[in-house]
């Protein structure tokens, strides 16, 4: 598909999953009730309008970004039938597949957001939106043209992203108002925004590895060959270290906007309270002294009083005897 393909393809993935992630974290961090006496406090949670707004930018990125994947496809597939190859024919028509789920999925929510009278239910919008993904899974999943392509090994680390959007699209239709499955869906298409980028640079630069060669059918089939297996081996290791330097990137840059709108929108004050790791324990181990002394004090008073009674009970003519001063001789 060439480098510009890849590029194009990369940008517009990062695009879509930063304007994603930006608008539910922003949403997120509006909902939580900031410190008291602080300037933020007379704000409110984000009006229905801009919610609706930044739902139909998304819907719009991702309908601009499925018909280029439809027209690139269109594009390698008469490309296959140009060049006689069945294979590359069939893989671009799941590439089509997926990209009108994709399509349809935006559609119908920009007819949602902007038609009052039109109202598709959220749950099946995410619904396709899911199924899109498990289709785009397969898709890499099972594309092992060539099971000693180093390409392969680029497909199979793409994967995760793509299960990272699909499982926050699963937690979205159980939990419709959280924006935390949005916020994750957005990170994993920076991820996999990322990684195509990675891919377009690796396949068609001298970056993947040396004694290994690009080697095309048709614009949609190509494979990647080395000359033995050190140099396969040593493609395979350089993929996995490139996409754990892509993932520590985005876990830094990811951490890096998350303080900075922690500092802009604050943060709840019982968040930020802290509270030693012994305190209640000591609290605890106080309350118990307490009342273990105090019981100890009553019991000392309780058999003071019963011994005071029984001696009272035992010398009921002491005090007469003591002031006729005779007692019993002086009778």
């Amino acid at each position: 598909m060439g480098l510009f393909t890849y590029t194009v393809a990369g940008g517009a993935l990062i695009l879509l999953g930063a304007w994603e992630s930006v608008i539910s974290a922003s949403e997120s961090l509006k909902q939580t009730p900031p410190p008291p006496h602080s300037p933020q406090n007379s704000k409110k949670s984000t009006p229905p309008g801009t919610a609706s707004f930044s739902s139909t930018v998304t819907f719009l990125l991702i309908s601009v970004l499925s018909v280029l994947f439809i027209v690139n496809s269109f594009i390698s597939l008469s490309d296959a039938v140009a060049s006689d190859d069945d294979v590359g024919f069939a893989l671009q028509l799941e590439v089509i597949a997926i990209g009108f789920l994709f399509l349809l999925y935006s559609v119908l929510g920009i007819l949602s957001n902007t038609i009052h009278s039109f109202r598709f239910p959220p749950k099946i919008l995410n619904l396709i939106y899911a199924f899109a993904f498990v289709e785009e899974f397969l898709l890499f999943y099972t594309k092992n043209k060539d099971p000693s392509g180093i390409e392969n090994h680029y497909y199979d680390l793409i994967l995760v992203p793509i299960l990272i959007c699909l499982f926050s699209t699963v937690l979205e239709l159980k939990s419709s108002k959280s924006n935390y499955p949005k916020l994750g869906r957005g990170i994993g298409l920076v991820l996999q925004g990322m990684w195509t980028l990675q891919m377009g640079v690796s396949f068609y630069s001298n970056l993947i590895s040396s004694g290994c060669s690009l080697h095309e059918r048709s614009r949609g089939n190509y494979t990647i060959k080395c000359k033995g297996h050190p140099e396969y081996h040593r493609g395979r290791a350089i993929a996995t270290l490139q996409f754990n330097c892509h993932l520590a990137l985005l876990v830094t840059f990811a951490v890096g906007v998350f303080s900075i709108f922690c500092k802009t929108y604050g943060v709840s004050r019982d968040s930020m309270r802290y509270k030693p790791i012994g305190a209640v324990d000591m609290q605890l181990d106080n309350y118990a002294r307490f009342t273990l002394v105090s019981d100890d004090e009553d019991e000392e008073d309780g058999i003071k009083e019963m011994r005071s009674v029984e001696m009272q009970k035992a010398n009921p003519v002491g005090p007469a005897s003591t002031v006729n001063g005779n007692g019993s001789s002086h009778s």
